[in-house]
């Protein structure tokens, strides 16, 4: 299942560029810039981190999508 996420919007809230935000989290930009493509999906720590910065929970940043038939159902 694909993860979506709305970092940028969230790191645009708050008027921070990805370096900054990358500090912030204690990662590189290129991380910060390949989570808001949807190129890499964070650690829990990471994601969580990244809530914690943003003031808001994971759940409001990243979410799967349940749509795509990617995987079994039991």
């Amino acid at each position: 299942m694909p993860l979506h996420n709305r970092l940028k919007e969230y790191r645009a809230r708050l008027d921070i560029n990805q370096s900054e935000m990358g500090r912030l989290a204690g990662v590189s930009r290129q991380t910060i810039s390949q989570i808001e493509r949807g190129d890499y999906s964070p650690s829990v720590t990471l994601a969580l981190r990244l809530a914690k910065i943003c003031g808001v929970t994971v759940e409001d940043i990243f979410s799967l999508d349940e749509t795509e038939d990617s995987y079994e159902k039991d």
